[in-house]
């Protein structure tokens, strides 16, 4: 923990200084977005065709506003269903091109597109996949599966539920530290969150439900997904050291998703039985360098080392999936009654707003009600400990100011005491029964989200902007430093919310990893570790740059 609260009080900018990064960017060095794992077999996945879809290669999904009700009949695991969930979930979305310069975009969204995040499937056989049950990894250049090991073929029956497979999740580090230096740890996992949600919104179109096998350990996951620990044997410097570490290209294991049919039921994971079965597979292929040179920012593997988590002390664990009830629905005649895929695929991060569109209070009400923690595609397995602090700018009918959205009811009588004692805390106009959404105080708060998020217009040139508000320091005490990485994991689910939210009301929205953070705190009145701003977001009409020409993802 000591360590935990040092790197995040290290890390944080302020109005006077900012986090410790590199002086420029070293572009002879900009690491490969692509990993590969040669001779590992590459098998390709299936493309829609523009004529299943809307003229734009997406899948025929269901809507996306349906999923929050309830889940299409699941559809058996085939080369095609694995297909449409990679390529709904972590695939190219397009190419981009201006002048000289041509880069491409994901469908799960990433820090400066940078994408320290890398995937794997854990599958039984598959026709057109593998004859045997495996573990692959996801080339997203190509839309492929590397297949890297054969496991045993009774480890699907013995260990889950029929038709279920598993996502496994990895994170290299130097991918955002070449750009963001010490404070890469923090987007690191603010893209494992987006990955999260991005699987399990993909999932749920499939009706397919995603729960995070948290009985796992550090170890487990390594071995599940064949990463090579990182090599210990250098000497960790003490301050940033520039030269040729290929050891800073580790993946780091995040967590391993489980996938299945259906969105109810219960059922038991014997992990001890799950470890035996990795504990001698020949592994196929050895990964790519990314860069000829490295700095090491020493105090991200530290952390990294500090917030591993142990395994399970337990030797089976019950997964209890609850269908939870729709929120009351709202009739907002904004929706543009976009299917899963449309949304997934199309969505983009807006680099600047216009400064002049408004949302309606109806539209507005109901991304807030789609924000509040869902058991339905979720994948998370704890408690909620992230809340909102929401600087209203342009919403119809709604009083701009300051409210605050709680989506854990527990920490209310908490966060109420933390904050300025002159808050109102009244509930707006117009606000559903069940969305705990309070007004704080009214005024123009657009130079000031503006000033808190790094001075960028785009916080205050939107719609709205938002402050991801944690229960810090008491959540890492009661359950365990390792939750340090979790904490961003939901900001990142909550922030893929907002990006699909945005896209399917006509707006958009970008991720704001750059902020202030104790002048948030400020703001709040919250004093102390209680309670630490993690990530921001802002929502509006987006200013299309001319320059950039789109071209298709897979032409």
């Amino acid at each position: 923990l000591d360590q935990v609260l040092r790197y995040h009080r290290r890390t944080k900018h302020s109005f006077t200084d900012y986090a410790r990064g590199p002086r420029g960017l070293d572009w002879a060095n900009q690491p490969d977005p692509f990993r590969r794992y040669s001779p590992a077999p590459l098998v390709h996945l299936l493309h829609p065709s523009a004529a299943d879809g809307d003229g734009d290669c997406c899948y025929p999904t269901p809507s996306y506003s349906s999923l929050f009700d309830s889940l299409p009949a699941p559809k058996p695991i085939s080369r095609s269903t694995i297909s449409e969930l990679f390529h709904n979930s972590l695939a190219l979305s397009a190419w981009k091109t201006s002048g000289f310069s041509t880069w491409s975009l994901r469908v799960n969204p990433s820090s400066g597109n940078l994408h320290p995040t890398e995937a794997y499937i854990v599958s039984p056989a598959v026709d057109g996949l593998s004859e045997h049950a495996f573990v692959a990894h996801y080339a997203p250049e190509e839309h492929a599966l590397e297949v890297r090991a054969r496991i045993p073929t009774d480890f699907f029956p013995e260990c889950f539920p029929d038709g279920s497979f598993l996502v496994g999740f990895s994170s290299i580090f130097w991918r955002e530290a070449w750009k963001y230096g010490e404070r890469a740890f923090r987007y690191c996992n603010h893209d494992v969150g987006h990955a999260i949600a991005s699987v399990s919104m993909a999932a749920a179109a499939l009706g397919w439900t995603v729960r995070i096998l948290d009985g796992l350990g550090h170890e487990d996951l390594g071995k599940l997904m064949g990463l090579q620990p990182p090599v210990r044997s250098f000497s960790m410097p003490t301050k940033p050291v520039k030269g040729k570490m290929p050891e800073i290209e580790f993946e780091h294991p995040d967590c391993a998703l489980l996938v299945f049919p259906g969105d109810s039921g219960d059922f038991e994971v014997d992990y001890d039985r799950l470890r035996s079965k990795f504990s001698h597979l020949d592994w196929i292929g050895k990964a790519n360098a990314l860069s000829e040179e490295h700095i090491c920012w020493d105090i991200i593997y530290r952390t990294a080392e500090a917030v591993q988590k142990p395994p399970t002390t337990s030797k089976k664990e019950s997964i209890i999936i609850n269908d939870n009830p729709p929120s009351n629905a709202i009739d907002d005649p904004s929706s543009l009654g976009l299917t899963l895929s449309q949304v997934a695929r199309k969505r983009r991060s807006a680099v600047d707003m216009d400064g002049s569109t408004s949302i309606s209070r109806e539209t507005f009400y109901r991304i807030m009600l789609h924000c509040l923690p869902s058991n339905k595609f979720g994948a998370l397995t704890w408690a909620c400990n992230l809340h909102a602090v929401v600087f209203v700018h342009r919403v119809a009918g709604l009083p701009a100011g300051l409210y605050f959205l709680v989506r854990n009811a527990a920490h209310f009588p908490e966060l109420k005491s933390s904050m300025r004692s002159d808050f109102k805390w009244a509930v707006p106009d117009g606000c559903p029964d069940d969305l705990p959404l309070f007004e704080l105080s009214r005024g123009d708060c657009r130079d000031l989200s503006k000033r808190l998020s790094c001075h960028q217009d785009i916080a205050g040139d939107g719609c709205f902007s938002l402050g991801m508000v944690a229960r810090f320091e008491p959540t890492l005490r009661d359950v365990g430093a390792w939750m340090y990485p979790r904490l961003f994991w939901e900001s990142g689910v909550l922030g893929q919310i907002l990006y699909l939210e945005a896209h399917e009301v006509g707006v958009s929205a970008t991720g704001i990893g750059c902020f202030f953070d104790d002048p948030v705190h400020e703001v709040m009145g919250v004093k102390g570790w209680a309670y630490q701003s993690l990530y921001h977001f802002t929502v509006g009409g987006a200013v299309v740059d001319t320059r950039i020409t789109s071209l298709p993802a897979y032409p």
